[in-house]
């Protein structure tokens, strides 16, 4: 349970920082996320959260035909997206930093 509340406010952030640097698809993202089960427990729930991004303006998405199959959605991050996960950024370190430093005086 304490997991899932955790995924639930940092994984939308997760998949901006992914589209930083390139566009990627959809079973990508979830390749890369769920690699140690932490970040993402299954495909699932990313898909409705792309879409939420999407309606959100934070990404933008093509098609692009595939060698392996049908063509698939590309996700990149929009100008808003950056901005939105710079602001993340700037606001991780110092929770992060706060949680780290409640839980070190619990011990």
């Amino acid at each position: 349970m304490i997991l899932t509340h955790l995924r639930r406010g940092a994984i939308e952030y997760c998949v901006l920082a992914l589209l930083a640097d390139d566009e990627w698809y959809g079973l990508d993202i979830a390749r890369r996320l769920s690699v140690d089960g932490v970040l993402l427990s299954g495909e699932g729930t990313l898909y409705p959260l792309l879409a939420r991004l999407r309606k959100g303006g934070l990404v933008e998405t093509h098609w692009r035909e595939s060698d392996a199959g049908p063509p698939r959605r590309y996700y990149a991050l929009t100008p808003e997206g950056r901005a939105a996960l710079e602001t993340f950024a700037r606001t991780w370190a110092p929770f992060r930093d706060a949680v780290d430093s409640t839980l070190g005086s619990h011990r």
